[in-house]
């Protein structure tokens, strides 16, 4: 279906948060007659009709969608938080009815360049720089998606000079159809979400759908050192621009010793020393380069983007600093909500570190992550559901002082308890979120509030 055709047309939003919400309201920009639908009954319809100017007039489902309704809609817009291999889907496409994401509407909507961001770690710090890197040589400058800002508002007043920075999540990407941007990158692919995924195939599959409709003159931006998008790049339809931690390059973009430099068929040109930037990390190295090659690729001169980096500050929650207190430096992680993005946490801290770990349980595996600690986790604390499944796992790799905590606030206690001054406490959980918080800025805003409660003196 073309955007032209949905005019007039009955569209099912399926989900009512702030990406069924812009969906709704894109949709009304073209035209389009959209029916909010959300199966959870238990949600207020006053609520979700709030969220729309009364003049909107948005006819709104809950709980169970009505055989008339599922037969007389054209298209379906899915929320990124509803699965795609779902019964209910499947109704849908046995009838030829396209599924759509808020991506995919928003890009056919939207006019101006486009940069796509993805990748299992990384993706909030690369966009964000990214998006001020652009902001500092162009005007219009949108930086949506997965980072909070839907891309489907935005993209109802986009122009031809408009450049759009998308951070995307594999989520997203299973309702793409023909988004296609100028500029792609793919940070890495770690195992996360396999209870949606469930296998590392589909995972990757859905993060490599970011590049699938490219062409040859256009760039994607891949890791070197990360085996999945390297193997990707022997089959990206675009033009690859590659960056790397780890060794020398013929043609891209890498770390050598303390230098991010570029290689041009072999001739070097180093661009800035890591110490001159406020990220700590490997991995904020890796997001730097990232950053540097999608802005180069996009025409920003050097000197422009190097200014920027060299202010860039750390996004909130990932290796955040908060505060030393009483000689302790606190870290902010909280959106270390996987091992490999935990793993980049531990990396970063250079002292004795108390460690608080645990949530949710995503089916992941936690022997890497602890292999991490390097003797540096004097103590790891943990919380959640996942509290006895990684204590076990911290055990058999030799972990001895592990505690066990009911709630955050008693593992912020035992934290600050056993730190003294030189060490480092550090929240970067391995984790989502989900069951003790909403989402994981919630989390990381708790451990922040209790940090600076606390007096110097302490």
């Amino acid at each position: 279906m073309e955007l032209k055709d949905i005019r007039g047309k009955k569209i099912l939003v399926v989900g009512s948060g702030i990406s069924g919400t812009g969906a709704v309201k894109a949709l009304r920009h073209v035209e389009a007659e959209p029916i909010l639908f959300d199966e959870n009954d238990k949600l207020d319809p006053k609520e979700v009709r709030a969220k729309f100017a009364p003049e909107e007039n948005v006819q709104v489902v809950l709980g169970e969608l009505p055989k008339e309704i599922e037969e007389s809609v054209s298209l379906v817009i899915l929320s990124p938080g509803v699965p795609t291999d779902t019964e209910f889907a499947e109704r849908f496409r046995a009838r030829g009815i396209e599924i759509w994401g808020e991506i995919e509407l928003a890009y056919r909507i939207g006019k101006g360049r486009v940069i796509g961001i993805t990748g299992t770690n990384g993706k909030t710090t690369t966009t964000t720089l990214t998006g001020e890197i652009m902001a500092a040589h162009c005007r219009d400058v949108d930086v949506v998606g997965n980072i909070g800002n839907p891309y489907t508002i935005t993209a109802q007043d986009a122009g031809k000079d408009t450049v759009t920075v998308a951070e995307i999540s594999s989520f997203q990407l299973e309702t793409t159809k023909l988004f296609r941007p100028d500029v792609s990158a793919i940070l890495n692919i770690t195992p996360d979400h396999l209870n949606r995924h469930h296998t590392m195939e589909n995972y990757a599959a859905a993060k490599e759908a970011i590049a699938a409709n490219q062409t040859k003159d256009q760039i994607c931006v891949l890791n070197y050192e990360n085996e999945y998008t390297r193997a990707f790049g022997e089959r990206c339809p675009a033009q690859v621009v590659w960056f790397s931690s780890v060794r020398r390059l013929e043609n891209g973009f890498y770390l050598d010793g303390e230098e991010i430099c570029q290689a041009r068929d072999g001739e070097e040109t180093r661009l800035m020393n890591i110490h001159e930037m406020n990220l700590v990390g490997v991995c904020n190295v890796e997001n730097v380069m990232a950053a540097i090659a999608i802005t180069s690729a996009m025409g920003v001169p050097v000197d422009t983007i190097l200014s920027v980096v060299r202010q860039f500050k750390a996004v909130e929650h990932r290796i955040e600093f908060v505060a030393t207190k009483k000689g302790v430096d606190y870290y902010n992680d909280s959106k270390g909500t996987n091992p490999d993005a935990a793993i980049q946490g531990i990396k970063a801290m250079c002292r004795p570190t108390i460690l608080i770990g645990g949530g949710y349980d995503k089916q992941s595996e936690y022997d890497e992550w602890i292999e991490a600690f390097d003797h540096k986790v004097k103590c790891l604390v943990l919380i959640g559901q996942t509290r006895e499944k990684i204590a076990a796992c911290a055990k058999k790799h030799g972990v001895q002082n592990i505690r066990l905590a009911d709630t955050f606030e008693e593992a912020f206690d035992i934290c600050t308890r056993q730190a003294v001054s030189g060490d480092a406490v550090l929240l970067s959980p391995a984790c989502a979120s989900w069951g003790m918080f909403p989402n994981y800025e919630v989390r990381g805003k708790l451990f922040k509030d209790l940090v600076n409660r606390l007096e110097d003196g302490e």
